[in-house]
């Protein structure tokens, strides 16, 4: 080196051992000059490979560029000025001063280049220049430095090269501070059309790192709530559009890998069975074994072609994260020997601190940018398997479909593909975890010897310890969710027949089964509290159990073993690094095997078969017929036996073909097969055009009713509404809160079935196809309205009758209309012809007419016989009311009065699940007396839940501790001080061990210091048990309190509040919020608690060591309280747009799913797709800035605790004439600690605030206000009342709630005991309410209601309630078992239970079952039929057997038959009983005492019904219609 330089290379008493200490000019002139213009020359292969790939179109030069690049040709001049004046000289005198300047003015001269290279391949900030000339700067600071001494010292020698060293000096300052700066965007790049771009697109190398362009964002949240519009684009490279192709074409070239492997082996069994499909089972079993031996294709070697090498730039970085956290160890190492050599130059203390320092911050960096890569490759992941599902599930066969529910398909996204997204953090850790515990017992060996051996050995021990615990864990979740799965369902129940409860009296009955549920819920929530006791007190003491075995076996093996402070606290600070891995391995196998189960369960649904998109020819077609099948023979799956065989139809053009047959002989199968829906076996079918098809269940869509039946064309307003017209939907747009812009429900929950399926065959008109598929859709709705959409549209004077229609129907009526009917029998065609044909050849379609023909006209004449009374108000509303009202205008009254009704008895009698979510999208009307702006947004009977926004009020909190119990917290307060003080105690007593003096090479008195180090180091861990356990308990018990209360709250509300807030909304309290308050909150309390005290301890620590650190913790305080507040206020916010735009698409994934049919039909896959990716991307949108906020947050806060480290040290080195070396490793090891748990303190606050709101929640529904008390103490009637069932209204009115108008108005009427009462009005007209009055389900707004002389407004609602029987019109049934549901109080005994079922004629079906009257009802009586689910009513009326008994009498619900045999039991039951009858049929209510006739809520008629008909008043009207008189 001596030649090459003329000088020496390395002076250790120049550099080291000095207090000004400086490098030998050797050293200066190569290994600092070379450094970065190594570093360059080594990147630039690797950089120019990644630029080549990534182009980003180029950026037009600006003034910054030109700038640059004038610095950069400036510097590779002087530099070879340098060279030039060297070369000048008449000999060179070293090497040194020609190879130094060559190389450097290479080294620019690339750098010139490389500015503008990045600017034609649109590079806005470049990283690797910025790292370049910060070494380049750093690397010319000692020279600097060196030359300033020298030319103090001697004056300047060589004037040239003294000028250019500070030239060049200045122009590598100014590159560094220009490459600080961005360029423009590229041209053309998306970024310029963006109304709202990311800016981290644009962002700098510096801002890239630090995330600091998160920042804009933070401060927005801060200032005011985040709301959708607030949020960036989604950067192109992550967008569904970008991501789902990429790997769906890596799936395809897997599949059709594995597929040319798998047709190699099996081609020849295979042809065979594809040429005769019926040919030989034998072959059929080879294929079917062979089956089982084909490869599958790997999902996981597409995913991992698709994004594996973006993941491993995460996983490079997380291997520089793995080095670098070894360094502080052996950085403190140095500190505690500076401080032990008391003569050692002071630098060296400083440049200690500082290198910790750097260290630290450059860990913090490049760990972020690792998790960053983790985050956003998960993201991408989820975007993917999301987009690949959907676009799948719209392919796959209909077999294929029934070997998974809608719902494992919807968990496929939202469970598997969520499982990916969690994986992707933790996977480096499978290598990471192995390479750092390797690394730490590495270097723990260097200190302590073999006795590593033992502490790892505990370590070990511990981790089947934590997995054992683990399982556990996971069985008690598993019970847990049962109970919760059973007490939701009771809760769900009970709500959506809340009503009945209140009717009956039965609210204590149900409230027992929730509470037991719940207490066995609570149980198992406590059996997991204990083992989260232990885990928690394993996982904390793991370390300390690790450290103390170490040092006590150190010490004790050998008497000459010191344990000094930097043995001991050295080791400390490795095993704190130990910890991680230790704790994160279990749970990230755990996580691999959950996600390997995913893996397979996606990998099979993407592997499943496709339907054949070419099984319908649509090219080749026979002259005039549109539709032709010929021998078609089809099946549901290929290994299904044939549904339909030897088919032959031809459809001319513009024909109508009727399909019909008796229930499952194959008409809708054929639909579907004409659809290419199902397998085809044999034959050809050809259809001729566009498809239009309407279902016989008809689907719809959650959108507005237009957006319906438009289905993705254009708006045509003359056509649109001579649509409505003919399918008879203007009436229910007159209904519709919101007209035609109405929105509909999910699965559209806010329509009859009569008007789904109107709705779906104007979509179908409305896409103006060449052949109409109608399968059966006129069963669903009224005899009239389908004779009209049977005229108006199928018939031959239809809209459609120059299209090409099939028609499957079961209606006769229309059959003599038709051009051409085809039979079917057992999935074949058994005749075809026109209507008079097959009636002359009377064979299967005239006995078809025959069975059919007598039910037909039953039905027609029910149908007319209800018409003008009461229209069953779901179906065609209101089409024949026009007649209702005399002077005002009729569809608004109409509207009103339908409205009213609906909002009160909401009858439903498809379906009783759907009477909650009719009511929601019902509007009220104030009193309007005109007709309101269709589209006003004041039309909500149902006011939106709203969002909480902002901080959560401290008052909430002291709920939660008033829940908890006040003295409780302060002493679990108490609790986790006393354990962070026995933590703090034995690392003092450690440190003071550590000071003792070692005697002749020994430390005395080790056993005493083990003994106290073990008792202080347990004492910490039995507290941490203790006081996580009094923290689980104090959670259940707040558990158990905020649940009753809102429990018996709910019990206890009047029935107006279920009227108008959706059930959704209830069951998401006792479900969402309460599972919150189970088992987010303690834990989440937990964490918080921890962290605080052990932040509380560190400080109190480092102060207590080195006092000046005091002066920097306010500054710091300061910092990290602002940082905590705009974190906290952007994430809860981002957390809650993430979590409200993430259930749209799974909710649009389950209606595309029911819906696959209708979507392919009319040909809307691709526009299906791409609203789902605009789903997924609008949910990742708000996912996206919720991540980055988490690495804006660590930064920054670990850049705080990286200022603690840094000041420890300093203050440390400052003060170590004072100190210990014990106390200076323990002051810098709790600093090193720091940062982890201040990071997780954030975390914990913005959790707590998120879930916290729970509380609030269930707080806000446990106040709600209720009904009057069950019971009056001293105003309870006699046990015999009523006696003679004597019922007076006097000047009765009653309204349903505050601020409308009155429903009944000044009733005045007496009614004797016995008598029996007919009630009819006009719908609207107020009988139901006129019962619910009885019942006090309604309050009277003025006047009086007396039975037997007791006024029923002063007793309890339970006294009254259980006094009076109704048999309601929709039958209400629990699932539990019959009994139950006959006499849930379990009062009576089994005989009379038999009794009143023989009297209620269903002790035939009842003793038919094995359980007998232990026969369980499913949720709602589903296994009941509806005729059946009446008759248990009748037999709960026959049971309680009370004076006064009201019954609504059934519409539609039940046939004549059962309606008889209820009119027959009650007139000989109930002889002597005073009986108010709502009638709708009148027939039933000719006999009776007296008719009340009601009429817009005033009594308009009362008397015997032949004087009324003599009167010839509105029930004459009445009779007359439905043919009575």
């Amino acid at each position: 080196m001596k030649r090459f330089c003329g000088s020496e290379f390395w002076n250790a008493s120049l550099t080291l051992y000095t207090d000004s200490p400086d490098l030998t000019p050797c050293f200066q002139n190569t290994v600092l000059v070379w450094i970065p213009c190594i570093f360059l020359w080594a990147a630039f292969p690797f950089y120019h490979f990644y630029l080549k790939q990534n182009n980003k179109g180029y950026i037009v030069m600006s003034i910054l560029n030109k700038v640059k690049t004038f610095f950069g040709v400036l510097l590779w001049l002087i530099c070879w000025l340098d060279l030039f004046y060297e070369l000048g000289q008449s000999r060179v005198q070293h090497p040194v001063k020609v190879v130094t300047p060559l190389i450097l003015g290479i080294t620019m001269l690339l750098a010139t280049v490389l500015i503008q290279y990045e600017r034609l391949r649109g590079v806005q900030s470049s990283g690797l220049l910025f790292i370049f000339w910060l070494l380049a700067l750093l690397c010319a600071i000692v020279p600097f430095r060196s030359r300033i001494r020298e030319a103090a010292d001697k004056g300047v020698t060589d004037q040239l090269r003294f000028t250019t060293f500070y030239i060049y000096f200045g122009l590598l300052l100014f590159q560094l501070i220009l490459s600080c700066f961005n360029e423009k965007p590229p041209l053309f790049s998306s970024i310029v059309t963006d109304p709202n771009p990311c800016p981290e697109y644009t962002a700098g190398f510096l801002s890239t790192m630090t995330f600091w362009w998160f920042t804009s964002m933070a401060i927005k949240g801060y200032r005011n709530p985040l709301e959708d519009k607030d949020l960036w684009s989604l950067n192109k490279k992550d967008t569904s559009e970008i991501v789902v192709p990429t790997l769906l074409k890596k799936w395809e070239t897997e599949k059709a890998k594995v597929q040319r492997k798998n047709q190699a082996v099996y081609s020849t069994s295979s042809t065979k069975v594809l040429n005769h499909v019926d040919g030989g089972t034998e072959e059929a079993g080879v294929l079917l074994l062979g089956k089982n031996d084909t490869k599958q294709p790997s999902f996981l070697k597409a995913l991992l072609k698709a994004y594996g090498s973006y993941f491993l730039i995460g996983s490079a970085y997380k291997l520089m994260q793995d080095l670098i956290g070894f360094v502080n160890p052996q950085l403190l190492n140095l500190l505690i020997n500076f401080t032990m050599q008391k003569d050692a130059p002071s630098w060296w203390g400083f440049a200690l601190a500082f290198l910790m320092f750097f260290c630290a911050l450059l860990q913090t960096i490049i760990l972020h940018q690792h998790f960053q890569y983790c985050f956003v490759t998960g993201m991408r992941l989820r975007t993917a398997i999301i987009g690949a599902i959907y676009r799948k599930s719209l392919v796959i066969t209909n077999s294929a479909k029934r070997s998974s529910t809608v719902g494992e398909i919807v968990n496929l996204m939202s469970v598997d593909a969520q499982r990916f997204m969690d994986l992707t953090t933790f996977l480096n850790m499978l290598w990471s975890a192995p390479l750092q515990i390797i690394l730490a017992l590495y270097f723990l060996w260097q200190y302590l010897g073999p006795s590593v051996l033992a502490g790892f050995a505990v370590m070990v021990l511990l981790i089947p310890l934590n997995a054992a615990i683990a399982m556990k864990t996971r069985a008690f979740q598993v019970e847990q969710m049962q109970y919760k799965d059973a007490r939701i369902k009771l809760m769900s129940e009970i709500l959506n027949g809340i009503k009945v409860l209140k009717l009956y009296a039965w609210e204590n009955s149900f409230k027992e089964k929730v509470l037991q549920i719940r207490e066995n819920e609570l149980k198992v929530l406590r059996k997991s509290a204990y083992l989260g006791a232990v885990s928690i007190f394993a996982w904390t003491s793991a370390p300390f159990l690790v450290a103390l075995t170490t040092f006590a076996v150190y010490v004790t093996v050998n008497d000459k073993n010191v344990l000094d402070a930097k043995k001991a606290f050295v080791s400390l600070s490795l095993f704190n690094i130990l910890r991680f891995p230790l704790n994160m391995l279990p749970q990230v196998i755990s996580s691999i095997v959950q996600a390997s189960v995913s893996l397979k369960r996606i990998q099979c649904f993407l592997s499943h078969d496709e339907l054949d998109p070419d099984s319908v020819d649509k090219k080749n077609i026979a002259s005039g017929c549109v539709v032709t099948v010929v021998n078609g023979k089809f099946s549901w799956a290929k290994s299904d036996p044939a549904t339909l065989h030897s088919i032959n139809l031809m459809v001319p053009h513009g024909s109508l073909l009727a399909v019909v047959g008796h229930v499952g002989c194959g008409k809708s199968s054929l639909v579907s097969a004409l659809l290419g829906e199902m397998e085809k076996l044999e034959g050809e079918i050809s259809i001729k055009g566009s498809v239009a098809y309407v279902s016989q269940q008809a689907w719809i869509q959650n959108a507005t009713l237009r957006d319906n039946i438009l289905f993705g064309k254009p708006y045509n307003a003359e056509k649109y509404s001579s649509i409505l017209e003919a399918c008879a939907l203007l009436t229910d747009l007159e209904v519709l809160p919101g007209g035609d812009q109405t929105e509909i429900g999910e699965k559209g929950i806010n329509l009859s079935g009569g008007q789904k399926q109107r709705v779906s065959i104007a979509r179908a008109l409305y896409s103006e196809a060449d052949v109409y598929l109608l399968d059966d859709p006129l069963s669903a709705v009224d005899a009239h309205v389908a004779k009209h959409i049977f005229d108006k549209v199928i018939g031959p004077e239809g809209l459609l009758k120059d299209k090409t229609r099939i028609l499957v129907t079961h209606s006769i009526t229309f059959l003599p209309q038709v051009d051409n009917i085809v039979v079917l029998v057992d999935g074949s065609v058994s005749e075809m012809g026109s209507y008079q044909e097959l009636l002359t050849q009377n064979g299967a379609f005239a006995e078809f007419l025959r069975n059919y023909t007598l039910e037909d006209i039953v039905e027609e004449d029910e149908a007319i016989e209800l018409e003008e009374e009461e229209e069953d108000f779901r179906e065609d509303t209101l089409s024949n009311h026009i007649d209702m009202v005399d002077n005002e205008p009729v569809a608004n009254e109409a509207r009103k009065q339908f409205i009213r009704q609906i909002s009160v008895i909401s009858v439903d009698l498809e379906n009783p699940k759907k009477m909650s979510t009719r009511k929601r999208k019902c509007s009220e009307r104030k009193a309007a007396e005109h007709p309101p702006d269709k589209k006003s947004s004041a039309q909500k009977l149902i006011y939106a839940e709203t969002a909480e926004t902002g901080r959560v009020k401290l008052q909430v909190f002291w709920e939660y501790v008033k829940a908890v119990g006040p003295i409780l917290c302060l002493f679990i307060c108490f609790l986790y001080c006393c354990q962070n003080a026995a933590a703090i105690g034995a690392n003092v007593w450690l440190s003071e061990w550590t000071s003792d003096t070692a005697v002749n090479g020994t430390q005395t008195e080790t056993s005493m210091r083990v003994g106290v180090y073990a008792a202080l180091g347990l004492t910490q861990g039995v507290l941490v048990m203790i006081s996580s356990f009094t923290l689980a308990l104090g959670g259940i018990g707040a558990a158990r309190t905020l649940h009753s209360a809102l429990l018996e709250n709910k019990f206890c509300t009047p029935q107006a509040f279920f009227d108008t807030t959706p059930l959704g909304r209830i069951i998401n309290r006792f479900s969402k919020d309460i599972y919150v308050i189970d088992e987010v909150i303690p834990p989440t309390i937990l964490m918080f608690l921890s962290t605080f005290f052990g932040s509380i301890a560190t400080i109190t620590v480092i102060i207590a060591s080195t006092p000046l650190f005091a002066v920097v913790i306010v500054p710091l305080a300061i910092a990290y309280f602002f940082v905590q507040r705009f974190y906290v206020a952007t994430s809860r916010q981002l957390k809650r747009l993430e979590s409200v735009s993430r259930s749209p698409i799974y909710s649009h994934f389950s209606e595309t799913i029911t819906g696959t049919s209708v979507i392919r039909a009319y040909g809307r896959q691709n526009a299906f797709v791409l609203i789902s990716d605009k789903k997924v991307d609008e949910n990742q949108k708000s996912y996206y800035p919720g991540i980055v906020s988490n690495r804006w947050l660590g930064i920054r806060i670990e850049f705080i605790g990286n200022c603690i480290v840094l000041f420890a040290a300093l203050f440390a080195v400052i003060e170590r004439n004072k100190l210990t070396p014990g106390m200076v490793g323990l002051s810098v090891s709790y600093a090193l600690q720091v940062t982890m748990s201040l990071n997780w303190m954030v975390r914990m606050t913005s959790d707590l605030e998120s879930n916290i709101v729970a509380v609030e929640r269930v707080k806000e529904y446990s106040e709600t206000e209720t009904e009057a008390p069950w019971i009056v103490p001293d105003k309870r009637p006699p046990e015999d009342w009523p006696t003679q069932g004597k019922v007076e209204f006097n000047d009765y009115s009653v309204r349903y709630r505050e601020g409308l108008d009155l429903v009944l108005k000044n009733l005045t009427l007496q009614v004797k005991g016995g008598e029996k009462i007919g009630i009819v009005g006009r719908t609207g007209a107020g009988k139901s309410s006129m019962t619910l009055c009885l019942f006090r389900i309604l309050e009277a707004a003025a006047g009086e209601i007396t039975i037997d002389g007791v006024k029923i407004s002063e007793i309890g609602l339970h006294d009254l309630r259980s006094k009076l029987t109704i048999i309601p019109q929709d039958p209400v049934l629990f699932s539990g078992t019959l009994r139950m549901n006959l006499d849930p109080f379990e009062k009576y005994a089994d005989e009379d239970i038999w009794k009143v079922l023989e009297l209620s004629h269903l002790n035939r079906f009842v003793s038919s079952q094995p359980a007998g009257i232990n026969h369980e009802c499913s949720e709602g009586g589903e296994n009941l039929s509806v005729g059946q689910r009446q008759l248990v009513c009748l037999a709960r009326a026959l049971l309680r057997k009370t004076r006064i008994l009201v019954l609504d009498e059934a519409t539609a619900a039940i046939d004549l038959e059962t309606d008889d045999l209820i009119q027959s039991t009650i007139r000989t039951q109930f002889e002597d009983c005073t009986v108010f009858t709502i009638a709708h049929r009148l027939n039933t209510i000719l006999d009776y005492t007296r008719v009340l006739v009601l009429d817009k809520g005033q009594i308009a008629e009362f008397d015997t019904p032949t004087n009324l008909i003599a009167k010839k008043g509105i029930f004459y009207g009445m009779a007359k219609d439905a043919g009575l008189a």
